[in-house]
C-alpha cells in the first residue's frame, strides 16, 4: 500500500508536472504569435486585438507558473528558480512590447522584440522547458520503477488475497488507460503541429482535469500557429511588393550612378583603369585606350594580361608580362601606393600614380608627360647656358632676398670684387659683411629700389671693403617679384670702377 501511493503520488505529480510545462511552453509560443501579430501589421485596430490577447496570455502564463511550483520538488528547485525569474521577465517583456505597439508604432514594437537580446532569452527559456522536461521525466521513469517494484511487493501481499492483487493491477491498467494513454495522443497531436498540421484534431478537450487542460493548452499553440501562417503568407506578399518596389528605385539610382561615373572618367584628361583584386578590368577611360591604341575588343572584364599583350604586339611594351602582372597582383594585396614613369618603345613618356580601392581593387591613372618632360631638358639647358654666362661675366652680379635683405646669390666677379668666398656671403646680410657706414648705405639703396620698382641707370658710391679698402663702385639694380611673393628679390649688377678713377686722376 504504501508502495502504491508513493507511485501515484510520483506518477500524480510527474503527469501535472508535464501538462504544466506543456502548457507554459504552448502559451509561451502562443505569447510570440501574438508580439508578432503586434509588429507585423499596421493596422491599430489590429494591433490592439494582437496586444490585448499578448496580455492575456501573459496572465495565463503567470498562473501556469504558479500552478507549477506546487509540484517544485528538490530536484529541480534551482532550475525552476532561474526559470520561473526568467517568466518574469519574458511577461515584463512583453507587455513592454504590447504597450509600445498600441501606444507607439509596430516599428517601436518590432525594435522592442525582434532583437538577439529577445531570441537570447528565448534560446534560455527552451532550455529551462527542456531541462524541467528531463527531471520530469526522469520521475515517471522512476514511477515505473516503483510500479515494477510494486508487482514484486504482490509476493508479500499474497496473504491479502487474489483479489488486492488484481485491485491493483486494474489500477495500473486504469491509470495508464486515462493518463499516460491520454498524454501519448496528445503528444502526437502536438507533433502533427509541429509538423505544420494545423488543422490536426486535438483529443481529450472535454475533459475537465490536467490533461483536458494540457489538451485545451495545445489547442491553443494550434490556433497561434495557424494564425502565424496566415500573417506570414500577408507579411510575404506586402514584404514582396516593397522588395519589388525598392529594387525598381535601386535600379533607377544605380543606372544614374553608372553614366555619372563613365562621364566622369571619360571627361579626365589623363588615362585611367580600375582592376579588381585579381587585375581583371573594371573599367577604363577613352584616353587610356588612346595612350596604349587598345581595341575594342578589350572591354571590362578583359585582364591586365591581355592588355599587355597587345602591348607587346604593338611595339610599346617589351618586358615580361608575367613578372609585371605578377608585381602589380603583389601591390594590389599590400595595398601599396606607388606612382613611377615609364618610356615607350615609340619615345613617349608616361606618369603612372597607383592607389588601393575600397573592397579591394586598384585604380591607375597614366598620363603622357612627354612634351613636359621636353621642356624641362629645355629649361634645364637654359639654366645651365645662363649659369655659364653669369659665371662668367666681368660685371658683379648679385642677388638678394627683399624680404630679409639676406644674399642668395654672387658670381665670381662679385666674390672678387668683395674679396670673400660665396660660402661666406650667401645667407648673411650688409650689416654682418661691411662697416656700419657700407652698410647703411647699402640698406637706403634697396629702400630707393624698393620705391622705384627698377634702377636702371647707374650710381656711383664709394663703399668701404672690409677686405680691400675703400672702392669706387657703379651699380644698377631690378626689383623681381612683389612684396609677400617668395621670389621677390633684388638684384644689383656691380662696375669696380677704383682702378679707372685712379688711372683718370
Amino acid at each position: 500500500m504504501r508502495l502504491q501511493t508513493t507511485y501515484r503520488h510520483m506518477h500524480a505529480s510527474s503527469a501535472a508536472a508535464a501538462i504544466n510545462v506543456g502548457r507554459i511552453n504552448a502559451l509561451i509560443y502562443a505569447i510570440v504569435m501574438e508580439s508578432r501579430g503586434v509588429y507585423m501589421t499596421a493596422d491599430r485596430g489590429k494591433m490592439k486585438q494582437f496586444a490585448d490577447g499578448l496580455l492575456r496570455r501573459n496572465h495565463e502564463l503567470a498562473e501556469a507558473v504558479k500552478t507549477m511550483e506546487k509540484n517544485v520538488r528538490d530536484d529541480d528547485a534551482e532550475l525552476f528558480s532561474s526559470f520561473r525569474q526568467r517568466i518574469t521577465q519574458f511577461i515584463d517583456f512583453r507587455q513592454e512590447l504590447a504597450r509600445r505597439g498600441v501606444e507607439i508604432s509596430s516599428a517601436a514594437a518590432r525594435e522592442w522584440g525582434d532583437n538577439d537580446a529577445n531570441r537570447a532569452m528565448r534560446s534560455k527559456l527552451n532550455s529551462d522547458i527542456e531541462a524541467l522536461e528531463r527531471i520530469y521525466q526522469q520521475r515517471a521513469r522512476e514511477a515505473d520503477e516503483l510500479a515494477n517494484e510494486n508487482r514484486y511487493a504482490a509476493a508479500y501481499l499474497f496473504a491479502l488475497g487474489l483479489a488486492a492483487l488484481l485491485l491493483a493491477a486494474l489500477n495500473v491498467v486504469v491509470m495508464r488507460g486515462s493518463v499516460v494513454g491520454a498524454l501519448s495522443e496528445i503528444t502526437q497531436a502536438t507533433d502533427r503541429i509541429a509538423q505544420d498540421d494545423v488543422k490536426s484534431e486535438v483529443p481529450h478537450l472535454h475533459r475537465h482535469d490536467e490533461i483536458g487542460h494540457l489538451a485545451r493548452a495545445v489547442q491553443n499553440f494550434r490556433d497561434a500557429v495557424a494564425r502565424i501562417f496566415e500573417l506570414i503568407e500577408l507579411g510575404t506578399a506586402q514584404a514582396r511588393d516593397a522588395a519589388m518596389t525598392e529594387r525598381d528605385k535601386f535600379n533607377d539610382k544605380y543606372q544614374a550612378k553608372k553614366w555619372q561615373l563613365s562621364a566622369a572618367i571619360n571627361s579626365m584628361p589623363q588615362g585611367l583603369i580600375m582592376l579588381d583584386g585579381k587585375a581583371n578590368v573594371v573599367a577604363m577611360n577613352a584616353n587610356y585606350r588612346k595612350i596604349y591604341s587598345l581595341p575594342e575588343t578589350i572591354q571590362a572584364g578583359s585582364t591586365l594580361e591581355e592588355i599587355l599583350q597587345h602591348r607587346v604586339r604593338s611595339g610599346l611594351f617589351s618586358g615580361d608580362v608575367t613578372k609585371y602582372v605578377g608585381a602589380v597582383l603583389d601591390r594590389i594585396a599590400k595595398r601599396q601606393p606607388t606612382a613611377y614613369e615609364i618610356a615607350l618603345n615609340d619615345g613617349r613618356i608616361i606618369k603612372i600614380y597607383e592607389r588601393p580601392m575600397d573592397g579591394g581593387g586598384w585604380v591607375s591613372v597614366q598620363e603622357d608627360v612627354t612634351e613636359q618632360r621636353q621642356r624641362e631638358r629645355i629649361l634645364e639647358r637654359m639654366e645651365r647656358f645662363l649659369a655659364t654666362i653669369i659665371e662668367n661675366v666681368a660685371e658683379g652680379i648679385i642677388a638678394k632676398d627683399a624680404r630679409n635683405l639676406r644674399y642668395v646669390f654672387v658670381n665670381k666677379a662679385a666674390e672678387k670684387m668683395i674679396g670673400m668666398s660665396r660660402g661666406e656671403i650667401i645667407g648673411k646680410t650688409a650689416r654682418e659683411l661691411f662697416s656700419a657706414e657700407a652698410a647703411e648705405l647699402i640698406e637706403r639703396r634697396d629702400q630707393q629700389l624698393l620705391a622705384q620698382k627698377q634702377q636702371l641707370e647707374p650710381i656711383i658710391d664709394t663703399v668701404d671693403n672690409p677686405t680691400r679698402g675703400r672702392r669706387v663702385i657703379s651699380a644698377r639694380r631690378l626689383q623681381i617679384g612683389g612684396a609677400g611673393e617668395e621670389s621677390h628679390m633684388f638684384v644689383t649688377m656691380v662696375e669696380d670702377r677704383t682702378e679707372k678713377m685712379v688711372a683718370a686722376a
